[in-house]
C-alpha cells in the first residue's frame, strides 16, 4: 500500500491560528512531542534530547560532545590547547537554533520546567563558545543575545517558584538575574543594547508583580495597617500598631 505524503486532510483538522499555534501531543509510542501549526504546515520536535531526535557524534547533542571533549583536553592537562574551530562553532550554533525554536514554545505553554531546562542548555554553549571559540567573531557572536535567554530563563524559574507560592525565592530570582544583566560587558551592539534594555525592564517588572502578589508577612501587615491609620489620623490605633510593629522587630534581633 502507498503511504500518502499529502498534509491537507491533517492540515484541515487542525487550521493554523496564530495565538493557538503549538500543542503538546503523543507519537504513536506514546512519547510526548511539541507540534507547532504553521501557515502552511506542522512542525514537530522532539521533547527530550535534541528537538530533531538526531545524535550527532554518537551523542545527545552536539554540545555533549565537545563538552566531552573538552573534559578530556582537562584530564589530560591540555586545557590550554582545546579551541572550538569555525565548524564546531558553526554546529553548536545551528544545534542552538533547535533548542532555541523548541523553548520559545515551551514558554508560550507555559511549560516553565522544560524552559529552564533548554534555556539553561543553550547558555552553556554561550559560555562554552564565549571561552573557547578560536576566532574572535565566533566567541562574540552568541552575546549580543546574552541578555534575552537570560531574561527567559529567570522568568520560567520564577514562575516555577510563584506557582508553589514561594515568593521569596521568585523575587530573588528574578533580582539575581537583574543584577546579572546589569554586570554584563557593554558591546557596541544595536541588538545587545536593544535586548538588555528590554530584559531589564520586563525583568523589574516581574519583581514588582511579584511583590504585589505576595502575601505580607506580620511585620509588612501591621506597617500597612500603620500607614492607613496614619492617613486616617487614627493617632490611638497607630500608636498602638507602632509599639507591637517595634516589639515584633525586638524579637527578630533576639
Amino acid at each position: 500500500m502507498k503511504d500518502s505524503v499529502d498534509l491537507r486532510e491533517l492540515l484541515k483538522n487542525w487550521p493554523y491560528d496564530p495565538d493557538n499555534d503549538a500543542r503538546l501531543a503523543r507519537g504513536d509510542d506514546g512519547r510526548e512531542i511539541l507540534q507547532v501549526r504553521t501557515p502552511v504546515g506542522i512542525e514537530q520536535y522532539e521533547m527530550e534530547g535534541r528537538p530533531d531526535a538526531a545524535r550527532p557524534h554518537g551523542m545527545e547533542s552536539a554540545l555533549h560532545h565537545y563538552e566531552h571533549r573538552l573534559e578530556e583536553a582537562k584530564t589530560a592537562g591540555k586545557e590550554a590547547e582545546f579551541q572550538l574551530n569555525v565548524r564546531a562553532c558553526g554546529e553548536l550554533f545551528s544545534e542552538g537554533t533547535l533548542y532555541y525554536f523548541r523553548y520559545v514554545r515551551l514558554f508560550q505553554l507555559k511549560d516553565w520546567a522544560r524552559t529552564v531546562r533548554d534555556t539553561a542548555r543553550n547558555l552553556r554553549v554561550f559560555d562554552l563558545v564565549h571561552r573557547y571559540a578560536k576566532r574572535e567573531e565566533d566567541r562574540q557572536f552568541l552575546e549580543k543575545w546574552r541578555p534575552y535567554i537570560v531574561r527567559i530563563h529567570a522568568t520560567a524559574a520564577a514562575m516555577i517558584e510563584v506557582n508553589q507560592t514561594q515568593y521569596g525565592k521568585a523575587l530573588r530570582i528574578a533580582n539575581e538575574a537583574i543584577e546579572k544583566l546589569e554586570a554584563l560587558p557593554e558591546m557596541d551592539d544595536e541588538t545587545f543594547a536593544f535586548e538588555l534594555d528590554r530584559s531589564l525592564t520586563a525583568l523589574r517588572e516581574l519583581a514588582d508583580q511579584i511583590r504585589k502578589n505576595r502575601p505580607l508577612n506580620e511585620l509588612e501587615r501591621l506597617e500597612q495597617q500603620l500607614r492607613t491609620a496614619i492617613e486616617r489620623q487614627e493617632f490611638e490605633r497607630a500608636a498602638e500598631l507602632r509599639d507591637r510593629i517595634r516589639d515584633l522587630r525586638r524579637q527578630s534581633t533576639c
